[in-house]
């Protein structure tokens, strides 16, 4: 049974205060008095950080869901500008090394970083979110099934377009941003053929911002918009709220992602034009690695969320979407044939 602690580390200062002091103290194995996981979960945020209203927000409710049932300290750690991966190990060591365990990193890009500290801490059970395949006894790949989801997205931009064309805005050209355009446009494309779907990669490189820059998706939604689409889907983090943005300015509909971004507080005001959302549950995932390292059975390997399990699928908050009821009629039916196997959805 792992102590309770009393002292939460609430913040991103204070918990990277914490770390550089540990880092003066070099590197820790497995069987130092501070890797023994007395503490509880830690997340290092990807690209965008805390605040994106989407993927690293859901990590972070997750976390603040197992602090809240097992009472124990957490710590949350914010990426830097122009990282590398050599920084990227460096905190995830320092959290295994001060007794966090699980330590979790958000995003793909943590997979060589996560690869290295695994090996240095083989006691700490570590996770990553998204697609990278960690080969580690003690890591836990969450994983989702993110064109089953852009699939449903695709339907639902299909029978609520009036001019047959439709937006997608990737943030960065990469085989995971890849998934959720290939399901959208195969969602579209068997609902409806006659509709044009428009694609546009914000950059080749996250360094460059693909996922942190609301004005690059703004300006890639007016464009799109300019050629008539009137549904725009974003996958692009914290870039999706320039999206977001450039619809509601001129009233057509966006689909969010990753969370149900209809309820985000930062979106209220663009809330109306907010369709719907393209879920998947990144809070359930770390959650659950919490609540396994909690119970003594770590999860590891891949644990993957589909919408058979429930972990992803599609936000129904707007009332206008919900009320659709030709809308909800095909999506439903394709939620259907996708579970039952009918319907193979594309990945790339």
């Amino acid at each position: 049974m792992r102590r309770i602690s009393r002292i939460t580390v609430a913040g991103a200062a204070t918990a990277s205060l914490a770390l550089a002091l540990s880092a003066c103290g070099g590197t820790s194995t497995s069987g130092s008095s501070e890797s023994k996981g007395d503490k509880g979960l830690a997340i290092a945020y990807d690209v965008g950080g805390k605040g994106d209203q989407s993927f690293n927000d859901a990590a972070y409710a997750g976390l603040e869901q197992a602090k809240k049932e097992f009472g124990y300290e957490t710590a949350d750690i914010e990426p830097t500008e122009g990282e590398t991966d050599a920084d990227k190990q460096q905190r995830l060591e320092s959290l295994a090394k001060q007794g966090y365990n699980p330590v979790i990193g958000v995003g793909y890009a943590y997979a060589a970083a996560m690869k290295g500290a695994a090996e240095k801490f083989p006691d700490t059970t570590f996770g990553i979110v998204d697609d990278a395949t960690i080969e580690a006894k003690n890591v836990a790949d969450l994983v989702f099934s993110e064109e089953e989801a852009s699939y449903l997205a695709g339907v639902a931009a299909a029978k609520s377009t009036k001019t047959n064309t439709v937006g997608f805005v990737g943030g960065v050209d990469v085989p995971l941003i890849h998934k959720f355009e290939a399901g959208f446009q195969q969602g579209v494309k068997d609902t409806n053929p006659k509709v044009k779907v428009l694609s546009q990669y914000l950059t080749q490189t996250a360094e460059e911002g693909g996922f942190s820059s609301p004005d690059k998706g703004k300006t890639a939604a007016e464009g799109q918009i300019e050629k008539k689409a009137d549904v725009v889907y974003a996958a692009a983090g914290l870039s999706g709220q320039g999206v977001i943005e450039a619809a509601a300015a001129n009233k057509i509909w966006a689909i969010g992602v990753d969370s149900d971004q209809y309820k985000q507080e930062a979106l209220a005001k663009y809330k109306e034009y907010i369709l719907t959302s393209a879920t998947k549950d990144v809070a359930k995932a770390v959650y659950n690695l919490s609540k396994s390292v909690e119970d003594g059975k770590p999860e590891t390997g891949i644990v993957r969320g589909d919408l058979k399990s429930g972990e992803v699928g599609l936000a129904d908050s707007n009332p206008k979407f919900k009320a659709d009821k030709a809308v909800q009629e095909a999506v439903e039916a394709a939620k259907e044939k996708i579970i039952s196997g009918e319907i193979k959805v594309k990945s790339s």
